[in-house]
């Protein structure tokens, strides 16, 4: 059986995860209270119709998610293998989203406290968390639909258990992923944006990929990025990692960010990984 614990912040789309999961045929309980997860786990062990387990424990379990970081060790010690995803957002836009929905954050019940305050509270509990999480998602800039195709290329079939590489093509402009290991910055190439007939096509045209690499600068950085790329990820393979992030940027996130991640994805050849690509910002 393969357990899947997610958890982030109140309003970053953890349902939207469970939605994406049940398509997939996880079996799925949200706001499970933390102290019975290890009982749950072994219950779902027992059960061979259960393959796949994904649960969601948050702070609307009040009072009892102090508890939370102590099942996960009885996990461990038990021998219960899971993985942790961590969904997480900009505080601006939970408020936003707040704000639009009219839901009450679940840590304003019972205290006197805004929603911002509510959010910092929620964010400095998680922090211990966040960090240990093997799967980090930032859904700041990602629609319904991207969250969901990003969930299911990790947690679909055998790829669940290998080292997902997400790599990451995004715009300066709209800010850097929260979520990013690793971050490439490949604005010091010449930029199709200025030519008038690429200017308002995408890394994912030939036209445009064929012009970020025409010039030697852009094929001596690409190489050396594939480089870097091919001598490191078997190292976090051996680390046992489960996810590692790589974001590469450009000004807007439609053309150079966008070829190299292309690139990368088709000439990255290791094995024992799991690739997927985010265009995050090409259709802005």
């Amino acid at each position: 059986m393969s357990l899947l614990v997610i958890t982030g912040m109140s309003g970053s789309g953890k349902s939207r995860a469970i939605d994406s999961l049940e398509d997939i045929g996880f079996y799925c309980v949200d706001n499970l209270p933390p102290s019975f997860l290890v009982t749950f786990a072994r219950f779902s062990q027992d059960r061979a119709s259960i393959n796949n387990l994904a649960v969601v424990i948050d702070s609307r379990s009040k009072d009892m998610f102090i508890n939370f970081e102590g099942e996960l060790e009885k996990l461990k010690k038990i021998k219960i293998d899971y993985k942790l995803m961590f969904i997480d957002c900009d505080d601006q836009v939970l408020l936003n989203r707040y704000k639009e929905t009219r839901r009450k954050h679940p840590l304003m019940d019972g205290n006197n406290i805004s929603l911002e305050e509510a959010i910092k509270k929620e964010r400095l509990i998680l922090r211990n968390i966040k960090e240990s999480a093997d799967y980090l998602f930032d859904t700041t800039h990602l629609s319904s639909s991207q969250l969901k195709q990003e969930i299911i290329d990790i947690c679909a079939s055998d790829t669940f258990k290998r080292l997902q590489i997400k790599l990451i093509s995004f715009g300066y402009k709209y800010g850097l992923p929260i979520d990013a290991d690793v971050v490439f910055d490949v604005r010091c190439l010449p930029n199709p944006f200025y030519v008038e007939n690429l200017k308002n096509k995408t890394g994912n045209d030939a036209e445009v990929y064929n012009f970020v690499f025409s010039f030697p600068q852009a094929l001596k950085l690409r190489d050396k990025l594939l480089d870097l790329m091919s001598f490191t990820v078997p190292l976090y393979i051996e680390e046992g990692k489960s996810q590692l992030v790589v974001a590469i940027g450009c000004t807007g996130g439609k053309h150079r960010s966008v070829s190299f991640v292309n690139y990368l994805a088709e000439n990255l050849l290791i094995p024992e990984i799991n690739t997927v690509i985010v265009h995050r910002d090409v259709e802005k």
